[in-house]
């Protein structure tokens, strides 16, 4: 065993202490007393897990796994270069075809898990906006998906106004809640700009939690209406029946409409003269500004075009659940977004989707696993930061610079 082996086992055994350490009170202390076998099961399969894949890392760096490795990346280089030849369209067309057909063979609980993701992949798309394109931290993200979904309650429960309706009016009180929220906070950059959209969004969680007369406070709003579509009725003559969505299925639907408009939105705004605008001003504040970027009014756009598709998924959320309460806009899930567009790669739209469907669907893959779920998820966070440090899918960047070609 060299020198260098040697070390990476000294700190894998401190990293098992410290994880044993964390993992004892979350499991070791209960009301009956403190109980050490169930933490010690865990503990030890973790260990032997890690154990064996540090094993087969160094005998991978080692040469020794040669003969298994340069196969399977030969293998992998062919298959990369085969999916490179294929034109774009064809997997837009398969991914489309894969999405439409979902609910045909798909039970209840599959097709409700498939709305959680798209719901989410909405509202990752429009972050990726604000801390992707424009590279702006904001951790009140959750406060427009709020309004968006007490937009279409309120209007759905007092006015009587139907859900199709509401979607574009949801989406520009959204936008208008960004621009409220944004420009006071963004003269500042970094981490005062992370506190004081954390501060704005709590914000707009206790202003819902506490405005009795309008929102109903922590009661909620009930008997929200779900979406409804108008079908002719010829049995008397000319006449329209309303039918309200209630199916899964349909409401899947409903969601994937809404998902497919925000990726072509989000795709066009990229690839605009907007967007580069976006990245310069992520790249290089200062030198944006001096190259005659308005950059305080396209932060501003930036954070209202991401509130409007966080607007459109909240209006969703309330047609879909008929209930509403601050309750469901906290802090967590602003950190659950963030962390599917930084998982998934900052700026990349598939890497946004992916995202979403490693911290919603595979969580419910692994749902007998549920008490260590959180342990879990900052392990996984922790790891892509060390391996892959810009996401699963990170995305294309245009040009190269000096530093990179040397």
């Amino acid at each position: 065993m060299t020198r260098g082996s040697r070390k990476v086992w000294l700190y894998y055994a401190l990293g098992m202490v410290w994880f044993l350490a964390l993992l004892w009170p979350l499991l070791g202390i209960r009301e009956e007393g403190l109980v050490f076998a169930q933490t010690f099961e865990v503990w030890i399969k973790v260990a032997a897990g890690v154990a064996v894949c540090l094993g087969l890392w160094q005998a991978k760096q080692s040469g020794r796994l040669d003969f298994v490795a340069k196969p399977l990346g030969r293998a992998r280089d062919a298959a990369q270069h085969a999916a490179g030849k294929a034109p774009v369209w064809m997997w837009i067309v398969l991914a489309t075809a894969f999405a439409l057909a979902y609910p045909l063979w798909t039970g209840r609980y599959g097709q409700d898990v498939a709305i959680s993701v798209l719901v989410y992949v909405c509202l990752g798309l429009g972050l990726n906006v604000v801390v992707g394109l424009c590279g702006l931290l904001d951790l009140g993200y959750i406060a427009f998906y709020g309004v968006g979904a007490y937009t279409y309650a309120l209007l759905s429960v007092h006015v009587g106004l139907s859900f199709w309706l509401c979607l574009p009016v949801a989406a520009l009180l959204a936008a208008a809640a960004g621009c409220i929220i944004g420009y006071p906070t963004l003269r500042m950059r970094g981490d005062y700009l992370a506190i004081v959209t954390l501060g704005f969004g709590e914000i707009v969680r206790i202003v819902l939690n506490n405005w009795m007369d309008l929102t109903n406070g922590p009661n909620g709003i009930l008997g929200i209406k779900a979406p409804a579509v108008w079908l002719p009725d010829f049995a008397t003559g000319l006449s329209f029946e309303t039918f309200y969505i209630k199916r899964l299925d349909i409401l899947y639907y409903v969601i994937l409409a809404i998902t497919a408009l925000t990726i072509v939105a989000v795709h066009r705004l990229n690839f605009s003269r907007i967007g580069r605008a976006w990245e310069a001003i992520r790249e290089d504040e200062t030198a944006a500004e001096l190259m005659g970027v308005n950059t305080f009014m396209l932060k501003l756009l930036a954070y209202a075009m991401g509130a409007v598709f966080g607007g459109l998924a909240g209006a969703f959320f309330a047609a879909r659940m008929r209930f509403v309460s601050p309750e469901s806009f906290t802090f967590m899930e602003s950190a659950m977004v963030l962390s599917m567009v930084v998982l998934g790669g900052m700026g990349s739209i598939p890497g946004v989707i992916l995202g979403a469907l490693a911290l919603v669907a595979l969580p419910e893959v692994f749902r007998e696993f549920q008490l260590y779920r959180m342990l879990a998820f900052g392990g996984a966070m922790t790891l892509m930061m060390l391996f892959r440090p810009k996401g699963l899918w990170p995305a294309k960047r245009f040009g190269q610079r000096s530093e990179e070609s040397e």
